[in-house]
């Protein structure tokens, strides 16, 4: 998938995509090969690459530096990059020259997350040109004001908010929406209310299609174990014997052996 064409496409044939965060260029290089439909260089990058407790740590040149080398491996896929903290709510100038640094740097089209006042920044970039994707639900460059990690949407007024906001998302012009952390028949309701594709974390199986970040679903963390997580792989343990086996190899002298020697 290259296009955000090929979103409206998928989910007027009902069939779902699959997107995966990606932060470097060797992971790039994997994710390039597989059948994976788009990537999103994350704010999540500042949590996973850096060690930060939030993603509002996230800043413009970080994200660059990241979005720089995931393009370099990336050739077949969609890429989208995440607005840090605040970049969109600097002003329209501001702004679009954040937007135009990340599509110089190969970026497809750009996230933002929130709607209310949001809406008409996001309006203004989709007219100069560049798509964009939504992000409702959990906004975790939010998650000071909202109190924490915790589902959305749990009552009337504030579901009924969630899909006046996609609406208003989708009137802006975004291709796409994520719903992160909210109910799955409220993701539902949302998905059959608008005609652009949807795409989950923590929202059910109703979307349009999912998203992970791609160290959590490799299973490298042993201590992030949400609800809507799947592992695909327990990476921490397989990673950790490879290095364990290589530090006995090397201390017992068989490595390297005559195979690896020249």
């Amino acid at each position: 998938m290259k296009t955000i064409n090929e979103f409206k496409i998928s989910k007027e044939s009902n069939k779902p995509i699959s997107v995966v965060t990606c932060y470097d260029y060797w992971s790039a290089l994997i994710i390039n090969d597989t059948d994976i439909d788009a990537v999103l260089v994350g704010d999540s990058a500042a949590m996973v690459m850096h060690g930060f407790d939030t993603t509002v740590n996230a800043e413009v040149e970080m994200m660059s530096y990241h979005l720089a080398a995931v393009k370099r491996g990336l050739t077949e896929k969609l890429l989208i990059a995440d607005m840090p903290f605040l970049a969109h709510r600097k002003g329209d100038q501001y702004a679009i020259e954040t937007v135009d640094k990340f599509v110089k740097l190969g970026a497809n089209a750009v996230k933002i997350e929130g709607a209310g006042s949001n809406v008409a920044t996001i309006k203004h970039i989709v007219d100069s040109g560049v798509p964009v994707m939504g992000h409702i639900g959990l906004t975790p460059q939010s998650v000071n004001s909202i109190g924490g990690y915790v589902l959305q949407g749990k009552n009337e007024e504030t579901s009924n908010q969630l899909i006046n906001d996609a609406k208003a998302l989708e009137d802006a012009g975004c291709f796409s929406i994520v719903l992160e952390l909210i109910p799955a028949q409220l993701a539902k309701e949302i998905t059959e209310s608008i005609r652009i594709p949807t795409i989950g974390i923590g929202a059910g199986s109703y979307t349009s299609g999912q998203v992970l970040v791609l160290h959590d679903l490799l299973g490298l963390s042993k201590s992030f174990n949400p609800k809507f997580l799947r592992k695909y792989l327990n990476g921490y343990e397989l990673i950790k014997d490879a290095l364990n086996r290589y530090d006995q190899e090397v201390k017992l002298k068989t490595f390297p052996g005559e195979k690896e020697s020249y």
